[in-house]
């Protein structure tokens, strides 16, 4: 049983100067640093046992997140973790519901951020703790604003049936893994002769699929669109990403230049709230053969239901820090499976490899049990700052075998990296005042 009552709960700004060597940039996020809102949760139980909790930043503004945290923290503190997990829907819907930091949500930015970072490190504690069933894992949704497209008893019903060939899709993870492509090898910032040199790492190590990042000129996408195609050759896959940069009309127009490179989606054509921009770039592009995937800045299980509801995506991207942690993961992997989207989570950023390994290997064992058209991006940056960092064979994530959400960062690292006293970020801001 879940045991222990909180009593400490710490938030660090956690900081990592990716943008020096231009890793993670795109069209919109050009200089990123990657960054994360790092939870503690303690409890008074004898094992001793931590919950860790991440939520995802670019630099600049882990700051407010840290503040937020710090603002829920008395829905947690001096709580019985039994108390947590026994209503774990009521808790939910008690840090998302805040009669007065609500304002600044509800239930998207900063806030939302925070309470994914508070709710991983929850997990990450009854995770070590015990097993869950269909049962246990339907009163962890919170249901509010779905109930049109998914209710409890649908949810419980996908699960009840994602009971049947379980084991068997346990061995297939176990011995081959869960099909991932790979984003590092073609970042906005990085030169041809980086990207040549990556792909051709990335091919001699057994990668497939791959995506590249677009949308900041359109020539220069065909560039290198072109460049990276005849290096991986017709049969392997290629996806694009534009991150936000267009409006609806230059999306079509953009990929009706880039089709002749054969990309399955192109991901984030327009705005993240547009649900019906993207339906019209959706529907547009089906001639080309191209589709449409979104989701790594979609606020909330609301967005997605209202982007499943208008067809407007081929492609579910979940983002494990985004959205209210595994609760509200949960409901979005039920609703995909209802309208039959594969999902394809986001992971670009550090330790969302980390968690999201765990909903997608989820996802295929008890509730898509399917692997087509599906896969998991992975990025090659910082997992060596994990004290459980994902294991990539063959191009595919291997299933974490250490209990918990693989949350846990090594304690040297974030002495390190904490901002602005960590020894990484003092060298670097003193030699930018030089």
């Amino acid at each position: 049983m879940a045991r222990g009552r909180v009593s400490r709960l710490s938030v660090r700004d956690v900081r990592f100067p990716t943008s020096l060597g231009g890793h993670g940039s795109d069209a919109m996020h050009t200089d990123p640093d990657y960054s994360a809102a790092y939870v503690v949760i303690e409890t008074d139980a004898e094992d001793g046992l931590k919950g860790y909790g991440i939520t995802f930043t670019l630099g600049k503004g882990t700051e407010v997140v840290v503040c937020a945290v710090n603002a829920l923290a008395h829905h947690v503190l001096n709580k019985d973790l039994r108390d947590i997990v026994g209503d774990f829907r009521g808790f939910y819907r008690q840090l998302t519901s805040d009669g007065q930091l609500r304002w600044i949500g509800p239930e998207k930015g900063v806030v939302h951020l925070a309470t994914a970072a508070v709710l991983n490190a929850v997990w990450d504690l009854w995770a070590k703790q015990e097993g869950k069933d269909p049962r246990t894992l339907v009163s962890c949704i919170d249901f509010r604003y779905i109930t049109d497209v998914l209710t409890e008893e649908d949810a419980y019903e996908i699960l009840q049936k994602g009971q049947i060939g379980k084991k068997e899709r346990e061995e297939h993870m176990l011995t081959g893994g869960y099909p991932a492509y790979t984003t590092s090898c073609a970042w906005l910032g990085y030169s041809d002769d980086t990207l040549k040199q990556l792909c051709e790492e990335a091919l001699k190590d057994g990668w497939t699929r791959f995506k590249v990042k677009v949308g900041a000129d359109v020539q220069d996408d065909v560039r290198r669109c072109r460049l990276i195609r005849d290096m991986i050759g017709p049969e392997k896959t290629l996806m694009m990403d534009a991150n936000q940069r267009w409006d609806v009309p230059e999306a079509v127009e953009w990929m009706s230049k880039l089709a002749e490179f054969k990309p399955l989606w192109i991901e984030e054509p327009t705005s993240p709230d547009d649900i019906l921009g993207h339906a019209a770039i959706s529907k547009a592009l089906v001639p080309l053969g191209i589709g449409v995937a979104t989701g790594e800045q979609c606020h909330n299980r609301v967005i997605f239901k209202q982007l499943l509801q208008a067809n407007a995506l081929q492609f579910l991207q979940i983002d494990s820090c985004r959205l209210g942690s595994v609760n509200e993961n949960l409901s979005v992997l039920l609703m995909a499976k209802k309208f039959g989207i594969p999902v394809c989570p986001h992971a670009g950023g550090v330790g969302l490899c980390e968690l999201v390994q765990h909903l997608i290997i989820f996802d295929y064992i008890s509730v898509s049990a399917s692997l087509d058209n599906r896969m998991c991006e992975y990025v090659d940056h910082l997992h060596e700052h994990f004290k459980y960092p994902v294991r990539i064979q063959e191009a595919s994530y291997m299933p974490p075998m250490d209990a918990g959400y693989s949350t846990e960062m090594k304690e040297e690292s974030v002495k390190k990296h904490q901002y602005p006293d960590g020894e990484v970020w003092k060298k670097l801001l003193a030699a930018q005042k030089n």
